[in-house]
């Protein structure tokens, strides 16, 4: 669990250190409302991938001959765990092969945003997501395509706003098939 007391100690050494009084006025309150924020922003902290794959993993029968499933644009934030910089305008999509059983919609936006929420690598994020959709879906083939831009090089160090990340995780099929795959990134480039 995350500890929110000690989260707000620190954040208020963080304002000491930066030469601000954690006191006045604007700020004696910011600990505390760090302290929420890290406790919202990073609750898939709290889960195990197979937990979060036993959260959202209810779906339906698939019907029969059933073709790949991909829902794109799934809007997402994490952070780098490198920097613990903002990871925006993230636009993810994913697509598994049913074996039996499709997953509700909204099940598979609900694993993308509670595997962001964690501090991450955005390569990482797409195996996490492609490991939970998995283990939910029960069909190894999953495919997972990422695109985001980092504070960490937007806002800081080399500066460059226009940079993104793109990011590919493919299982199974979408290994296999490079229609499958290409099929993906359609719209990511």
């Amino acid at each position: 669990m995350i500890d929110t007391k000690a989260i707000e100690e620190h954040i208020r050494g963080i304002l000491a250190a930066l030469g601000e009084d954690p006191d006045r006025e604007g700020l004696a309150e910011t600990p505390e409302r760090v302290a929420r924020m890290y406790e919202e922003v990073f609750e898939g902290i709290n889960y195990t991938n197979s937990q979060i794959a036993e959260m959202f993993g209810k779906g339906f029968a698939a019907p029969k001959n059933s073709g790949p499933v991909t829902v794109r644009d799934i809007e997402v934030f994490s952070y780098c765990e490198h920097h613990m910089a903002l990871m925006y305008d993230m636009k993810i999509t994913v697509g598994y092969i049913p074996k039996g059983k499709v997953l509700g919609l909204s099940k598979i936006v609900r694993i993308c945003d509670m595997a962001a929420r964690r501090l991450q690598l955005q390569e990482r994020l797409g195996s996490d997501i492609a490991e939970i959709l998995s283990e939910a879906a029960g069909t190894e083939d999953v495919g997972v395509v990422i695109a985001a831009s980092h504070s960490c090089m937007t806002a800081r160090g080399i500066r460059n706003p226009s940079s993104r990340t793109v990011t590919q995780t493919f299982c199974g099929k979408y290994l296999e098939d490079a229609r499958l795959a290409e099929a993906l990134m359609e719209g990511m480039r």
